[in-house]
């Protein structure tokens, strides 16, 4: 899959456990482009946004198999990644969670952020937790069939989310 945008194309395929460094990379600056703006300094320098410790989740996450993610690639490398499992819970409101989907801000517009949802769901029923202070991302899933049903939660320094579900 090929896109065009604010930069230049980008494919998508399936991570390999060789993408954990910078899959870590792109979660840790994803997430401070994404959640810096609403969390306190004491909080931004945390665990949150530590390198070393998503460098770890992830080369973690390929050796057990937690996650099965996709990644945009484009030709400075990845700048996103998407995941999706089957629902923990046994009485989940739908059977699978999309569980990550990031995208760096300089591919915002781009489309990675739309292939990597299809690679990850497709059109299949699913659910997922966003921050209830992040209108673009509320936004895209909205486009893609999501509406908040009603429950809200917290989440480590992103503080309220809502669960959208389809």
């Amino acid at each position: 899959m090929h896109a065009t945008g604010n930069t230049a194309p980008f494919r998508i395929r399936p991570a390999s456990s060789a993408d954990a460094d910078d899959i870590a990379a792109v979660h840790t600056t994803s997430w401070r482009e994404t959640y810096g703006s609403m969390v306190d300094d004491d909080v931004a320098t945390s665990r949150w946004f530590d390198l070393g410790r998503r460098t770890e989740m992830w080369r973690a996450n390929f050796a057990d198999g937690t996650y099965t993610p996709h990644v945009a690639v484009d030709e400075r490398g990845i700048v996103g990644f998407g995941a999706a499992r089957p629902a923990p819970e046994p009485d989940a409101v739908r059977p699978e969670e999309l569980t990550m989907l990031y995208v760096l801000a300089r591919a915002h517009g781009t489309g990675a952020g739309q292939a990597l949802l299809d690679a990850a769901l497709a059109d299949r029923p699913a659910y997922l937790w966003v921050a209830a202070d992040n209108p673009r991302a509320r936004a895209f899933y909205r486009r893609n069939g999501f509406e908040h049903d009603g429950v809200e939660s917290t989440f480590g320094p992103v503080g309220v989310t809502h669960r959208l579900v389809r």
